[in-house]
């Protein structure tokens, strides 16, 4: 017969019994449940309302049990529906009548709203910790990788420049707030509902301070219908949880891009990943996808839970037996999803050479020859800084030099082709005058045709239009270029000899500029730097050739030395 039974004159049906069981799920509670029967117990003793004998006997007899449950000793039954029923089953059987006394001045009710908040308090403090782990190998991350510069996204697509470091501080102070969720949560649970009795107390001098002093809470609920009938601790806790979820699963997605082969940002240990049966190549970030694929079910766990609450009535409703399960699957799961995760982002291996490339590409290219001559960000800026003040303060006197050493009308050596095929197009249209349409439709035409068959038409048409003297330097560099790049069957290798290429190009050109200004400031003040008489002489063709091919040379023996990214 059942404890409660005493009215009744039918035994329960078996399905009813099975149904109405939780001790498959509750049995987990039994620590918590000898906790707040020892207080009780201990609190009934010292306000006589049971013998001082009968309590110490209770509260030693309740000790041992937790001793030989923990020891495996003890089995749990269905009989007696729940871990509430088994505790008091198995302490009647060893004490006898002494032990039914512990349930006096108590309910089922405020004894399984006590073990719930006890258990969910325990716990709270564990996430935290595991959630400090995570924290210390963001920062590690964040300490190794300060100057390391990527691309800062929004509408996933390149924004603005910044460093990893602070990436993964943000995600860092994501879980501080999470952190301090937690925490606010535990703040508010900490009221005893033990003493709320079924929803009105009793009429026994129960001292709930006491209990509450005992079992480690702040103090006593102050409503005894509130104690015994709300479960929004619970729901707040799963909330917490769900944002922590959230804050992991936007993580997890960061992870499984910046591994991808688009990317490419980080490597991820091979003890937190797996592979394919079919794609040797492949490495799949199965611990973030893991994370990501749980948090969904948090989200369930709390919309599980305030569907179940959403419309009871004051007080303890038969449906709040089924507010443990959620929140017990969410527990376990965040519990799992921390450790797990801290020692994947602790073991992340970070590429900062990919990562300033992707962030060059598009915005800051200055970046990319940053890390190629091993400077640093801070100085990139403080001298580009300094190159803007130098050039706002030359310029205007380089342009005069340029103007009365060469001038800048047609026939001049700074006559620029492209400057004059535009306004042979633009000429006719604003001053009136026909215009040459058949050779622009000629030009289309050609276009189309070219680019059918293959052949890029802007390349085509500079070099058709452009003097051979400038098209000759152009067809040796797009040669060097092929030479480089396809030397090795290794894509990526070919791919950083190309870019090493076009970085030192790139220094010449700038270079011959400056030399153009340079040679442009001597002859304004006629000096004879070519040394004209001479530079008319064979031997001085001939070491402008020797020259010429040692750039040429030196051009392809270094772009080979480049090395791929890792």
């Amino acid at each position: 017969m059942k404890l409660w039974a005493g009215r009744f004159q039918k035994e329960t049906d078996d399905k009813v019994n099975d149904f109405n069981s939780s001790i498959s799920f509750d049995a987990r509670l039994y620590r918590q449940d000898i906790t707040g029967s020892i207080a009780h117990a201990t609190m009934l003793g010292e306000q006589g309302i049971i013998a001082k004998e009968e309590a110490e006997k209770i509260v030693t007899t309740l000790k041992t049990l937790l001793e030989e449950i923990e020891e495996g000793k003890v089995e749990f039954t269905k009989d007696s529906e729940d871990i509430h029923m088994n505790m008091e089953v198995l302490l009647t059987q060893r004490i006898g009548a002494t032990g039914k006394r512990l349930h006096t001045a108590r309910s089922r009710n405020d004894q399984v709203a006590l073990d719930f908040r006890l258990f969910v308090k325990e716990e709270i403090p564990v996430i935290v910790g595991m959630l400090l782990d995570l924290e210390k190998a963001l920062l590690r991350q964040a300490e190794s990788n300060l100057d390391a510069i990527m691309p800062g996204y929004t509408h996933l697509q390149r924004a603005q420049p910044i460093t990893f470091a602070h990436a993964m501080m943000a995600y860092a102070n994501m879980f501080r707030r999470d952190i301090t969720r937690l925490e606010d949560c535990r703040a508010r649970l900490d009221e005893s509902p033990l003493g709320s009795g079924a929803l009105a107390t009793s009429t026994h001098p129960v001292d709930r301070f006491r209990t509450a002093e005992l079992l480690g809470f702040s103090k006593p609920m102050d409503n005894s219908l509130d104690g015994v009938s709300d479960r929004d601790f619970a729901i707040e806790f799963l909330s917490a949880c769900s944002i922590l979820m959230m804050h992991l699963s936007r993580f997890s997605e960061e992870i499984i891009l910046w591994c991808s082969w688009e990317f490419q940002y980080v490597d991820l240990d091979d003890a937190y990943s797996t592979g394919s049966s079919i794609m040797p190549q492949k490495k799949n970030p199965d611990v973030a996808e893991l994370v990501r694929g749980k948090t969904g079910r948090i989200y369930g766990d709390l919309i599980t839970l305030l569907t179940i609450m959403k419309s009871l009535p004051l007080a303890y409703n038969k449906d709040m037996q089924e507010d443990k399960e959620p929140v017990f699957d969410a527990i376990d799961t965040v519990e799992m999803c921390l450790p797990v995760f801290a020692a994947m982002v602790k073991s992340l291996t970070v590429k900062p050479k990919n990562m300033a490339r992707a962030a060059a590409g598009g915005f800051i290219t200055d970046l990319k020859i940053g890390y190629w001559i091993g400077t640093t960000p801070k100085k990139q800026e403080s001298w580009k800084f300094l190159g803007v003040f130098v050039s706002a303060a030359t310029v205007a006197g380089v342009m005069i030099i340029l103007n009365k050493t060469y001038g800048f009308g047609p026939g001049s050596p700074l006559e620029a082709p492209q400057a004059n095929a535009m306004a042979a197009v633009i000429q006719p249209l604003m001053q009136g005058g026909t215009a040459p349409w058949v050779l622009y439709f000629c030009g289309a035409v050609l276009a189309l045709v070219l680019t059918g068959i293959g052949i890029p038409a802007l390349p085509f048409a500079l070099g058709m239009f452009l003097p051979l003297q400038l098209n000759l330097p152009l067809l040796i560099g797009g040669l060097i270029a092929w030479f480089v790049s396809t030397r090795s069957k290794d894509q990526a290798l070919n791919k950083a000899r190309m870019s090493q290429g076009t970085l030192i190009a790139s220094g010449f050109i700038a270079g011959g500029a400056l030399m153009g200004v340079v040679g442009a400031i001597l002859k304004f003040a006629d000096v004879d730097w070519k040394f004209t008489q001479w530079s008319n002489s064979n031997a001085a063709s001939w070491v402008g050739l020797g020259m010429y091919l040692a750039l040429i040379i030196y051009f392809a023996v270094h772009s080979l030395r480049a090395k791929k990214e890792e």
